[in-house]
């Protein structure tokens, strides 16, 4: 048996991994692979236009669309948002979003929420960049209870949402889980996670990529879970974690470690990631085309003791 749920970052962020810009037959081909695969999820990016310098500008497909066409057109993964922009999206309309998606897939929505971080899309895309926290705050408090209770009477400083109800629902009386993304540097988000968060996740991407550094993440996530009054086992927990292969981009950020080696090398650090109580790792194959994926096939059969 698996020891944990294995996942792949769908769509690529930037133009040029496999030498041109994604289309969507491109990432159509490679959730569908991934299905066939017998990757556990597949997850969506939401940016709009990422500026890494005054000079350079490259982006990707809205993330919405494509979750609402690969609900419909990939037929059993679960298919996650990492993450949706909650301040892009009106909270209210995007719980109903949400639950509209959960139908479509036949309950198989993962929504990663999150409040964004490049200032340049917003400003390009006309969205206010300042109190970006206390809006995300203020939109879980509308997102949440919608989901999960089907109601919500909410008027904050930045939302509103007066006697609100989300008819029909969707194939969970619950809706879709709410995974909230925080690093241990962040304490306000790990709050909110635990707070509001059926699931956390950490972006490990930019750092060290190994299940060592899974140990004080875990600290820093049960400790808030604590000071909230919550029980920390109730808290999901998932992690981003990139594989670099030889043909790979280099890494933007110095400090990044990801992990590489063979199949047996990376189902090993599966292994000692869900050791460190992870259950659901999403890979971010680097470069991001059809053949990374096929190259990490052979992970899932050593995991589930077919190699």
């Amino acid at each position: 048996m698996r020891p944990l749920k294995v996942g792949v970052f769908l769509t690529p962020w930037i133009e040029g991994s496999d030498g041109g810009v994604p289309r969507w037959d491109d990432v159509l081909r490679r959730a569908r692979f991934a299905e066939a695969a017998g990757f556990d999820s597949i997850w969506v990016s939401d940016h709009l236009l990422i500026r890494p310098e005054p000079d350079e500008a490259i982006g990707g497909w809205e993330g919405w669309s494509q979750i609402a066409a690969l609900a419909a057109a990939v037929p059993r993964v679960e298919i996650g948002t990492l993450v949706l922009c909650a301040l892009w999206r009106n909270p209210a309309l995007l719980a109903k979003m949400a639950d509209t998606v959960d139908e479509i897939s036949g309950g198989r929505l993962i929504l990663g929420l999150g409040a964004g971080w490049h200032e340049p899309e917003f400003r390009a895309f006309g969205y206010p960049f300042d109190r970006r926290l206390d809006r995300f705050e203020e939109a879980l408090q509308i997102i949440a209870p919608l989901l999960r209770t089907g109601q919500v009477d909410f008027a904050g400083e930045f939302y509103q949402a007066r006697d609100c109800e989300l008819r029909p629902r969707g194939p969970r009386l619950a809706g879709p889980p709410i995974m909230i993304g925080a690093l241990a540097n962040r304490p306000r988000m790990l709050r909110l996670v635990a707070e509001h968060a059926d699931i956390w996740n950490a972006w490990l991407p930019w750092r060290d990529n190994s299940p060592a550094a899974i140990p004080p993440l875990r600290a820093a996530v049960d400790a808030r879970c604590e000071t909230a009054g919550r029980d920390a086992a109730s808290l999901q927990r998932s992690i981003s974690v990139q594989i670099d292969y030889p043909d790979a981009e280099p890494n933007r950020d110095p400090e990044a470690h990801p992990l590489n080696g063979t199949p047996e090398e990376l189902a090993a650090a599966m292994r000692g990631f869900a050791r460190e109580g992870i259950g659901h790792v999403q890979v971010v194959l680097n470069p991001n085309t059809l053949a990374s994926y096929e190259r990490f096939a052979p992970v899932l059969g050593l995991l589930d003791g077919e190699a």
